[in-house]
């Protein structure tokens, strides 16, 4: 993709999270995306021709922010790696949480379920973890179970940190039972 095309994605994401924390998602369209972001729907609809390809988008940038953990990995124990990967997506995804939140209920399950898988391989690329099949398919579960927390979880993110915690111990342990260790 080239960088115009990311610049208008871009663009588009956030004016797509600016108008989904004012109003309805399902009330939003492609064209009130594209007013608000300052570029023609037919330059908008080449990129992404629904608001699920601009929600896309958003879960690949926000896996960005993971990924970019693995330029500072250094020493770090790998549950250390795994967690700041996590939290560095966590993070990037707080300031946008209502809009967030509105656009997963608004759309349901199904299209959060189809991107987890994506995202899971990118927490464990940056923690240094070969992403095989097992492994995306327990960090997916992990990743998953944490997002339910994080929606609920207001403040300082302790919540969020403890599930997390938690659960990536708990998926060290039985990924090393089934031979799919790390």
């Amino acid at each position: 993709m080239s960088k115009p095309d990311e610049d208008i994605l871009d663009r588009a994401a956030a004016a797509a999270l600016a108008l989904a924390a004012d109003r309805p998602w399902p009330q939003i369209s492609l064209r009130d995306i594209a007013a608000k972001a300052e570029i023609s729907l037919a330059d908008l609809y080449a990129l992404a021709d629904s608001k699920g390809r601009i929600v896309d988008h958003l879960a690949r940038r926000f896996d960005r922010a993971a990924l970019a953990t693995a330029a500072h990995e250094g020493d770090a124990d790998l549950h250390d790696r795994l967690f700041d990967a996590a939290m560095a997506r966590i993070e990037a995804m707080e300031p946008h949480r209502a809009a967030l939140i509105a656009v997963a209920k608004a759309d349901g399950p199904l299209p959060a379920a189809r991107r987890l898988p994506r995202t899971a391989r990118a927490l464990l690329e940056a923690g240094g973890v070969e992403a095989t099949p097992v492994r995306i398919a327990a960090m997916t579960a992990v990743w998953a179970r944490v997002l339910q927390v994080w929606r609920d979880d207001e403040g300082a993110l302790n919540r969020t940190m403890a599930e997390l915690d938690k659960r990536l111990k708990t998926l060290r342990e039985r990924l090393k039972q089934v031979g799919a260790g790390f």
